[in-house]
């Protein structure tokens, strides 16, 4: 019993691993960059759902905080692509990495001077719920987390087949120029799904903050273990995102109870190498060839 709560509380935090992952993946499939800033708005998220939900400030309910947390981090984001990293465009890719690494390492500071540099958590209508099923009692943040996570990836699943938004942003994540030649807006559809990536960034960090404390630091170390997971699953697979942040938010406990801590806090990264190793491409990466 003890096995399968430690094997649930794993998949909580894959889940909340695998939604900032596949913010990396949306944003690489669009603009074929990578955002190291992606863990810095996720933690950005949840300080800012924090100031609107805790009792002790503004006191919001906690859909309408996190919706309001959502939106911001939506508009922020596609802003931060429209203004910033559009100017970049058609740069060696090491320019949007460094650009990137220097926005989250800027985020941070902004989130010291704001909140301070404390940990932080959020107050929840979860909070000290248990869930019990039979003789198994996990608990209910947990639930929610994994709830929430299979709702938003059938959500994206309906939103890319069946809309003609999610479908113009396929076609411009295959050939930008092609979409261009058919009249797709790719830049208006690159900053959206910066929008979207933001908004999977402020739904994990709140899921975190409800389930534990955070920290402005805090998004560099999950930014890192993110990229880890979508580059297990495949980076060009938003399936393979999820799958990459499950396998390593249930490694990461296994290894913290079964091996030294030096060993488990490396675990994730080992797990990498070795997918880099035997399947570069990652586990579900979707191979495709580009011709010139």
């Amino acid at each position: 019993m003890d096995t399968l709560q430690l094997l649930i509380s794993g998949i909580a935090n894959g889940c909340i691993y695998g939604l900032i992952a596949l913010g990396f993946v949306l944003i690489y499939k669009a603009s074929e960059s990578v955002n190291f800033a992606q863990g810095d708005l996720m933690i950005l998220g949840a300080f800012l759902a924090s100031g609107l939900i805790n009792t002790n400030q503004a006191d919001l309910p906690f859909l309408l905080g996190l919706a309001i947390a959502g939106g911001s981090l939506a508009v922020f984001a596609y802003l931060l692509d429209a203004l910033l990293l559009r100017r970049v465009f058609g740069q060696p890719q090491l320019t949007v990495v460094v650009l990137t690494i220097a926005i989250g390492f800027i985020l941070r500071f902004i989130i010291g001077a704001i909140w301070g540099h404390d940990p932080v958590s959020l107050d929840s209508p979860f909070a000290g719920q248990r869930l019990t099923l039979g003789e198994l009692s996990v608990p209910m943040i947990d639930a929610v987390i994994i709830g929430v996570t299979v709702s938003l990836v059938v959500l994206l699943w309906l939103f890319f087949a069946r809309t003609r938004l999610g479908l113009a942003m396929q076609a411009s994540s295959q050939n930008q120029m092609a979409a261009y030649y058919m009249g797709i807006p790719v830049k208006r559809v690159v900053s959206l799904v910066w929008a979207m990536a933001g908004v999977m960034a402020a739904i994990a960090g709140v899921m975190f903050a409800a389930k534990g404390a955070v920290e402005p630091a805090a998004g560099l170390v999950f930014g890192i273990k993110a990229f880890a997971a979508a580059v297990i699953g495949g980076l060009g697979s938003l399936p393979g995102a999820l799958a990459g942040g499950l396998l390593i938010g249930i490694i990461e406990p296994f290894a913290g109870r079964h091996l030294p801590s030096h060993v488990a806090q490396v675990a994730p990264y080992a797990l990498m190498l070795l997918v880099l190793i035997l399947r570069p491409s990652g586990l579900f990466a979707q191979m495709r060839q580009k011709k010139v």
